[in-house]
């Protein structure tokens, strides 16, 4: 099950998540978790929300460059070790991460994580042949 994620490509320059946050605040857009990667020339925020398309839309009326991908939202036991047990079943599975960051809140007492990878519905059996659930957009309240 995969999640649509958001990559807004910014200037490195004062006001450009406060630009992209009050257009997603001005047009009643929920953030459900929000991850920023940089270099010395850009950066690349990362978004999921709860309507994916429209914010998409509105983004890209507003001049953004950005693309949509899909990520794999993880059930992580908020414990000692939980990530690390995870990290070892995706690792024995040989799936290489791109990258992971969590979601705001928690779900049934576990935290959630999202990860990128290439073979998203590979991650997904791997992970319930191993016992860890997955988040479904519907569990972060998307539309």
């Amino acid at each position: 099950m995969t999640i649509p994620q958001i990559s807004v490509f910014l200037e490195n320059k004062a006001g450009q998540l406060a630009d992209i946050t009050g257009i997603l605040s001005e047009n009643q857009i929920n953030m459900r978790a929000i991850n920023i990667a940089e270099t010395a020339d850009y950066g690349v925020l990362r978004l999921i929300v709860d309507d994916a398309p429209r914010a998409s839309s509105i983004l890209l009326d507003q001049g953004f460059i950005l693309t949509m991908t899909s990520v794999v939202g993880v059930a992580v036991p908020d414990t000692p070790g939980g990530l690390s047990r995870v990290l070892e079943v995706i690792s024995h599975a040989r799936i290489d991460v791109e990258y992971m960051y969590s979601v705001f809140g928690q779900k049934d007492g576990q935290a959630c994580m999202i990860f990128r990878v290439e073979d998203t519905d590979g991650l997904a059996s791997v992970l319930e042949d191993n016992g860890i659930g997955t988040i479904s957009g519907e569990d972060l309240g998307l539309h």
